[in-house]
């Protein structure tokens, strides 16, 4: 007799791990199906943690080098141990890593070792053995999506996974894809010493984004250095012995050109993971973009299958998926699991950070809504100039009739977390007014979120 489970959850990523968790507290018999040597999925060990471990080192070895004169603290002769930052890496990763796999144990879910494949509703393969369930849950996540005439051997030719392993500092780093991956890993090895390229088909960094954040977000980058050739599409990539020659070409029409670099980061975007899933065999659908289709409660079309995170519609983004398990896993325990969408926060770890929560200006012009926007800079901010980090400004948006917030768009230091208010403000359906009501500590960076409330009122009281 097959072993039989409650739940399995197909990958142990950011939402299979959590939807597995939440299961198990809810006094469902869970197993989770996850075919890496670890648990944690592409976050953990190849993406979010990763690429955050070596933000913060660089940021540090920036600061050592170029910023901390000024505060008062003098270095002689700073030096870049790349192999040392690298362990460090490798050792982030595995704290983290091992802390699934512990909470994995305190909450008895089963882990399955190997690949999973959907053999029916109710039957799973995993290594040559057949599970069976009541749920099958899909979060397998997504993978890099391919450029044709761009072959990558995460040598010369790199991901985000390969550029998270580079023994050394490439002298000229070619980014093609001027979004969020892009421009953090752009970052990191911009201040450890390497030119970067950032190559963009868009007329704009990170589309999607606030405009005029994404714009500011130019102008600083550009500052520490980073070069960026928009409205430019990548053609052909040939490898030597000396790097790679990048063929580029105007988007729209014009005479191609040569770029050398020695290592060339493809970074365009993400792709669900499908195959190999048995999704076709099983009969569950896909929409036109090769996402796994769901309706408001991540039910597929064929019953008892259900998916969750980037290999579904929506943002990509670790916490999404994080939110949609939990919802799930109570939905499965007869509970009202719901997430609110548009109390989701995107958050860009270069340094200024970006982040932003609700809806653009771009997108409440579109749709004709009426607002009101209330903006504040870090200049005037006293904990910032303390900092010595004043680039950036808070832009909220209100409703122009009800004063509710529709959301808020932040470029500077440590903003990914200052977005966390907003997004409570959101998910509370609070207005800007109570937001500027409330009282935040002094001094803080806080106070630039209380002063762009205040802003749409037209009385902010530092500037």
């Amino acid at each position: 007799m097959p072993e039989s489970f409650d739940v399995i959850v197909i990958g142990a990523g950011p939402g299979g791990y959590v939807c597995a968790i939440r299961a198990a507290q809810l006094g469902m018999k869970v197993a989770c199906v996850e075919k890496r040597a670890t648990l944690g999925g592409t976050c953990l060990n190849v993406g979010c943690i990763p690429s955050k471990a070596l933000l913060q080192s660089s940021e540090h070895f920036e600061e050592a080098k170029h910023k901390m004169a000024e505060h008062g603290v003098l270095f002689d002769g700073v030096k870049l141990d790349l192999a040392r930052m690298q362990a460090r890496k490798g050792e982030v990763v595995s704290a983290n890593v091992k802390g699934v796999e512990f909470l994995f144990k305190k909450n008895k879910v089963t882990w399955l070792k190997g690949a999973g494949r959907i053999l029916a509703p109710g039957k799973v393969e995993v290594a040559g053995e057949t599970y069976e369930t009541k749920n099958i849950v899909i979060a397998t996540g997504s993978e890099s999506t391919p450029l044709r005439g761009v072959e990558v051997d995460e040598k010369q030719v790199v991901t985000s996974t390969g550029a998270l392993e580079l023994e050394k500092v490439p002298g000229h780093l070619v980014v093609i894809g001027g979004g969020v991956i892009g421009l953090e890993l752009g970052s990191v090895w911009r201040r450890l010493g390497a030119e970067v390229t950032v190559i963009e088909f868009l007329d704009r960094l990170v589309p999607g984004m606030d405009n005029e954040v994404a714009k500011q977000l130019e102008r600083t980058l550009a500052k520490q250095g980073l070069k960026f050739r928009l409205k430019s599409k990548v053609t052909g990539a040939a490898k030597g012995a000396n790097g790679v020659t990048l063929t580029v070409e105007p988007a729209t029409s014009g005479t191609p050109e040569e770029i050398k670099a020695d290592v060339v980061l493809l970074a365009i975007g993400r792709r669900p993971h499908t195959e190999g899933l048995g999704l076709a065999e099983a009969g569950v659908a896909l929409d036109e973009r090769g996402r796994v289709k769901t309706d408001a409660h991540f039910a597929t079309n064929v019953p008892g299958i259900y998916a969750i995170g980037d290999v579904i519609a929506g943002a990509m983004l670790a916490h999404k998926a994080e939110d949609e398990g939990v919802a799930l896993a109570e939905i499965l325990a007869g509970q009202a699991g719901h997430v609110n969408y548009a109390a989701i926060p995107g958050v860009i770890y270069t340094w200024p950070e970006v982040a932003s929560v609700g809806a653009t200006e771009e997108e409440l012009k579109a749709a004709g809504i009426a607002y009101k926007a209330g903006k504040f800079p870090f200049t005037a901010n006293g904990r910032a100039r303390a900092m010595g980090d004043v680039d950036g400004f808070v832009k909220i948006l209100a409703d122009a009739k009800t004063d509710r917030v529709l959301g808020a768009h932040m470029l500077g230091p440590d903003v990914g977390t200052l977005v966390a208010e907003i997004s409570l403000a959101i998910e509370f359906g609070a207005s800007a007014e109570d937001v500027a009501r409330t009282c935040h500590a002094h001094p803080t960076l806080n106070e630039v979120v209380k002063e762009a409330a205040l802003a749409v009122d037209g009385r902010a009281l530092h500037i």
